[in-house]
């Protein structure tokens, strides 16, 4: 690091012992990097109304809003059933002349208890400020791009992704040209719920892009369906979607199956259940074709990760037998999962699915792909319509490669972009966003920076019901046992003085 780097840690005052535990594990890494670097840091508490002002506490919630950041609150009951409420800041500001990078330390996983979630935090502490401070210290930045041209989505439905992916990169937009080395100035190439086939010659320079060194995102989806047509109707037929791509992900060593999954895990849909058509009553109905889908929990791309909501999603297939590309699984349907082949129909009116034919367990939705891939267009005519071409060698690279486009989505609400993995039925927010950042980041990570993420420490946590029930017997083997170790020791001690001078 060069020059001096002020970090700001607002996580401090009277706190629980759980985030008592995380502000000073952050101070602890925040000590240790010190030494080898010049950083000065300082805790501020923001309730604090003698030391923060509640201006100050305004322009502090100003600026976190403007990333997306929020206060927590804690809700606390003592042993005499009182409620309190605490208001914390688990951010972190890290700040050099006018630049600035915030961290947030809390990590927050659906399904997991409060001490669970903090302690996948502090395992995430050396990441996240390694890499603000990577961020804070670039003078360069990649470049990244969204390709367009195949039906890929739109630019309103990706603003959120974009706009969390430039704080690591200059994102783009745009087509594949004729020129062989288009795509040579980008650190990746995202891919994102194409519709129409991708001809010869773009697959060629994606194909040439790869065997450079360059990487690839892929969100693509193995079925064709409508939901506006569905939205209308009720109903939709699900064909298999051809993108001209099987063939060339099949010499890579992968293949999206055209055909549909569900999952008893799955976001709900309102369905009115009123026999009135004038007083419509809805109720949530499971959607099986939404399912929530488990992240690896030991790849760094998806530890501590939450779920990841999919519509229509598809599963894939690890194919060939070359030892010198590593594949791994990142996202999986459930335990209790559904294969539908196609072409089918999906109909609004059949939600009330037989639950005996979900015999499917932890069908793989996506997969990363490490190693020096074989060239698609090896032994093959080059097209005609391609200039500058010449031999490459192939380089070691990466890809990832995801079974459904929707994943990279954001909805659109009366001119506002949602976040990506945003539920507006359920007001519930999952890991669509921070899975596809935290792919692009392992696809450009050339200084193995995001492998702190696999950093693991174990939580040992008591048995609560027990401690409740056996407070009394806890407290007095707490006080006497000391005691009678303090006496057994003594009696031992006056023995053998006893028999050592008696002699």
């Amino acid at each position: 690091m060069e020059g001096e780097v002020e970090a700001t840690l607002y996580l401090a005052g009277s706190l629980n012992s759980g985030f008592t535990r995380l502000s000073r594990a952050t101070e602890d890494m925040l000590q240790e990097m010190a030494v080898y670097a010049n950083i000065h840091y300082e805790a501020i508490d923001p309730n604090n109304d003698k030391h923060f002002s509640a201006k100050s506490r305004e322009q502090l919630e100003n600026s976190l809003a403007r990333y997306h950041y929020m206060p927590t609150a804690i809700y606390e009951r003592n042993r005499q059933g009182q409620q309190s409420e605490t208001i914390v800041y688990p951010f972190l500001r890290l700040r050099q002349e006018e630049r600035e990078q915030w961290v947030n330390l809390l990590t927050n996983q659906r399904g997991l208890s409060g001490a669970e979630n903090l302690n996948s935090s502090i395992e995430s502490l050396e990441y996240l400020i390694a890499e603000a401070l990577h961020c804070l210290q670039q003078t360069e930045r990649s470049r990244v791009v969204f390709l367009e041209g195949h039906g890929e989505l739109p630019e309103q439905n990706t603003a959120d992704v974009q706009q969390s992916l430039a704080r690591y990169f200059d994102v783009y937009r745009g087509q594949i040209t004729d020129e062989a080395d288009c795509l040579k100035p980008f650190k990746a190439v995202i891919i994102a719920d194409p519709q129409l086939p991708f001809s010869d010659k773009d697959k060629y320079i994606i194909d040439r892009y790869l065997m450079q060194g360059g990487t690839v995102l892929w969100c693509l989806n193995g079925v064709q369906f409508s939901t506006q047509v569905l939205t209308d109707a009720g109903f939709t037929p699900v064909t298999p979607l051809d993108l001209n791509l099987s063939d060339m992900l099949f010499r890579y060593g992968i293949r999206i199956n055209s055909r549909l999954l569900q999952d008893v895990q799955c976001l709900p849909v309102p369905v009115d259940v009123s026999q009135d058509p004038e007083r419509p009553q809805y109720q949530p109905m499971p959607w099986y074709f939404a399912p929530l889908l488990l992240t690896n929990p030991d790849n760094a791309v998806t530890r501590n990760l939450t779920q990841v909501n999919a519509l229509f999603p598809s599963d894939i297939s690890l194919v060939g037998e070359d030892d010198t590309i590593e594949k791994e699984i990142l996202l999986v349907t459930g335990n209790a999962s559904r294969v539908i082949p196609t072409p089918g129909e999906v109909d609004l009116g059949d939600l009330n699915a037989d639950l005996s034919q979900f015999t499917y367990s932890y069908i793989p939705v996506a997969a990363s792909l490490e190693g020096v891939f074989p060239s698609f267009f090896a032994h093959r005519m080059l097209p005609e319509e391609v200039t500058g071409a010449s031999a490459v060698e192939p380089r070691k690279t990466r890809q990832v490669v995801v079974a459904c486009g929707s994943v990279a989505r954001n909805e659109v609400q009366q001119g506002q972009v949602l976040p990506a993995g945003y539920d507006r039925y359920s007001n519930m927010q999952f890991g669509n966003r921070d899975f596809i950042v935290n792919a692009v980041l392992w696809l450009t990570d050339d200084s193995g920076l995001i492998a702190l993420r696999r950093k693991s420490i174990p939580l040992r946590l008591l048995n609560e019901s027990v401690l409740r029930s056996d407070l009394s017997l806890f407290q007095a083997a707490g006080i006497v046992l000391p005691l009678f170790i303090l006496a057994l020791a003594a009696l031992i001690i006056l023995l053998i003085r006893k028999k050592r001078y008696t002699r």
